[in-house]
């Protein structure tokens, strides 16, 4: 065996036999399943490899490791990029794994999923939206080392990392990418490093037709430390430079002020014999022959997945051996860090648990009136000392969110600091800037860096432009959190472009995300404790722009806010066994208390329940649902500044709904509501048309 080490970095015949390993086990595993997306992962394997068996603090044995830095497949459909690597490093998949590519019950979907398979950090598959969860993911590890060691020099603290990512020209055409991109360089975000294979190909074919700016220029644009290799030497050869790869993340690892962008011209699918370049590649199996002619070039056995086990003994030993050498390392620094911080480590304790502390107390209300947004931006303030974990912002709707905290610093580079917003690099408020879609990546990516809760918000109108990103939360089961203020009609002036209609409906359809509309100020603190309680799900929550009255808990048959938790519960009882049951969310609940008072005054015996979320009442029990919903009650209206989608299952076919089935217009919120008919009588003559 040859050995070649310079400037580092040891590359052996072994290892380049591995990577060809990768190769071919990527073109068979798409043949046995008969589709995928060989061409990237055969092209990339030598990226992939040396990043997790020489560059990464990566250990096999263990896929939680907190000192682990972390890697993105932004390029989620070369899913065989990541796990061809981890079967070569033993990180707990092997050849069936593989060859069971993209087949019920495997460890290895088409696209890698986070909680699926193990040492996979997110998933990815929409393009782009790795790039903004790996910028989250290099803000979180700030965020966390500003809260657990802020005085450590820089590169020695346990909690320092890297987070590395690899997309394609997909990627970079997304604009997802760009919004946290841009985000990122304005962050000076130096711990992260992004791989971009430039090979000019996509679905369509050559990139030509649609791509034709100079991405490289556009990140130095941003702000970005960029390098340029070229494996193609212009077109004329291929070199797999893999020191120069090397070298330039080396280099990349010094610039501390400034994410760092790699591209690396490439042509898809090389080394295979005639498809090299081919478009066809990218996404589909390659054909036995092509198969039989890369193995050939290889020097392979024409077999299918046959590997070169001393090739996958070695890697599997080198990972092995620089993963607990790398572990050890970070294990004596960490005892070091405890035993210096015993505050710190009983902090990330609870934080690696996601625990609240049991003593966390909410504020409480008692004026008459207030916007829900308002109380949110209070209970924010209430929490800040109680939990540190607790961090985010606004797409710069801060004033209009409520979404910052009283007396917190800014999370931003200090030079960045301005008359209205002062910081520095451990801050705690988060500015996305006009970035919906990026915010919410962003915010998912903290997350699952998994030490912090995020937030990011903006108007309920505005989800639309991140929902891909909140589908996605709710697809992993992370707690992200996302704060949409301007919640109905009740936006009033600024018009119809401002006020959500089906977005309540729409976002309810999400499985798997809690869309929490609390109905005054009390209700807001409760609804933050439960969305707060749940880590194994995103929060949608809803506020008003306009005041709503406070509801007096202590008048009779008035329900505490300890129901909001279970999603639904009595508010203000009847005066008799009920004959109709009124249920609203958040500004409509007045006008239910007002018809019910109303109703009752001519005799009619009227339950008002405030429904904050449906998903948090469907987990109660049945004997819950049935005392807040009883069935032998068929006279049932909802009342909901939204369209009335989804309302039926608990109105029932007996039941009727006050809602908008068309878009608002420009006028106060109060001339909205009346004239598009959520006012106290028309609930009457709602109720009136079921009893």
């Amino acid at each position: 065996m040859t050995e070649n080490t310079t400037n580092g970095l040891t590359w052996t015949e072994q290892d380049q036999r591995a990577v060809d390993t990768a190769r071919i086990l990527a073109a068979d595993a798409v043949e046995k399943v008969g589709n995928g997306h060989p061409g990237t992962a055969i092209s990339l394997a030598p990226v992939a490899y040396l990043l997790y068996q020489k560059v990464m603090a990566f250990d096999p044995a263990d896929d939680l490791w907190l000192g682990r830095d972390r890697f993105v497949l932004s390029a989620g459909h070369s899913s065989l990029t990541q796990y061809t690597q981890l079967y070569l490093a033993g990180a707990d998949l092997e050849l069936d794994d593989i060859a069971s590519l993209r087949t019920w019950g495997s460890k290895t979907p088409g696209h890698p999923e986070y909680g699926h398979t193990k040492f996979v950090e997110t998933t990815t598959g929409p393009l782009g939206a790795g790039i903004s969860n790996a910028v989250g993911m290099a803000m979180a590890a700030r965020r966390e080392r500003g809260l657990l060691d802020p005085e450590a020099p820089a590169g020695e603290s346990p909690f320092d990392r890297y987070v590395y990512t690899i997309a394609g020209d997909g990627c970079m055409q997304e604009g997802v990418a760009s919004e946290a991109s841009s985000l990122a360089a304005t962050q000076n975000l130096g711990n992260l490093i992004l791989i971009y294979d430039d090979n000019h190909i996509s679905i369509e074919g050559d990139t030509k037709i649609a791509f034709s700016e100079d991405v490289q220029a556009r990140y130095a644009a941003y702000g970005w430390h960029t390098i340029h290799l070229d494996w193609t030497n212009g077109g004329t050869s291929y070199e797999e430079n893999v020191q120069a790869l090397y070298d330039a993340i080396e280099e990349s690892k010094k610039v501390t002020d400034k994410p760092s962008f790699i591209r690396i011209t490439t042509v898809i699918g090389w080394p295979l014999p005639t498809l090299a370049g081919d478009h066809s590649v990218h996404g589909s199996k390659l054909g036995a022959a092509e198969i039989t002619g890369l193995k050939e070039v290889l020097g392979f056995e024409d077999t299918p997945f046959a590997v070169d086990q001393a090739a996958v003994d070695h890697a599997r030993s080198q990972a092995a051996e620089r993963g607990k050498a790398l572990h050890d390392a970070w294990n004596e620094k960490f005892a070091a860090w405890q035993q210096a911080n015993p505050e710190g480590a009983a902090l990330l304790e609870r934080l690696s648990k996601r625990e609240l502390p049991a003593d966390l107390e909410l504020p409480t209300f008692d004026q008459p009136k207030m916007s829900t947004r308002k109380a949110s931006g209070e209970v924010l303030s209430a929490l800040a000392s109680q939990l540190p974990e607790l961090w985010g912002g606004s797409a710069d709707l801060a004033g209009s969110n409520n979404t910052t905290m009283k007396g917190e610093p800014s999370f931003f580079p200090a030079e960045r600091s301005s008359g209205e917003f002062t910081g520095h690099e451990y801050g705690r408020t988060l500015h996305f800037g006009i970035r919906e879609h990026g915010m919410g990546g962003i915010v998912n990516g903290i997350t699952l860096s998994g030490l912090t809760r995020p937030y990011g918000a903006t108007f309920l109108v505005f989800s639309d432009y991140m929902r891909p990103a909140v589908r996605l939360a709710a697809l992993m089961k992370v707690p992200s959190t996302f704060v949409w203020s301007h919640d109905s009609v009740g936006v009033g002036e600024d018009g119809p472009t401002h006020q959500p209609i089906e977005h309540l409906a729409a976002l309810r359809a999400i499985p798997g995300l809690d869309v929490v509309r609390p109905a005054d100020a009390n209700e807001t603190a409760a609804a933050w404790k439960g969305i707060l309680e749940r880590t194994d799900r995103p929060a949608g929550l809803i506020l008003s722009r306009q005041d709503l009255p406070i509801v007096d808990r202590s008048a009779e048959g008035v329900g505490s806010t300890d129901g909001v938790t279970k999603g639904a519960y009595v508010l203000k009882e009847a005066s008799a066994e009920p004959q109709l049951i009124l249920i609203a969310t958040g500004s409509e609940v007045q006008l239910a208390i007002g018809a019910a008072e109303q109703l009752e005054a001519e005799g009619v015996a009227t339950r008002v329940v405030s429904m904050v979320c449906q998903e948090w009442f469907e987990e109660q029990d049945e004997a819950y649902q049935e005392s807040v919903l009883p069935a032998a009650v068929t006279a049932r209206v909802s009342v909901e500044a939204g369209i009335s989608l989804g309302w039926n299952r608990y109105v029932g076919p007996q039941g009727a709904s006050v809602s908008i089935e068309h878009f608002g217009a420009s006028a106060s919120g109060n001339k909205c509501f009346e004239e598009f008919g959520f006012t106290v009588d028309a609930v009457v003559a709602a109720a009136k048309g079921v009893l």
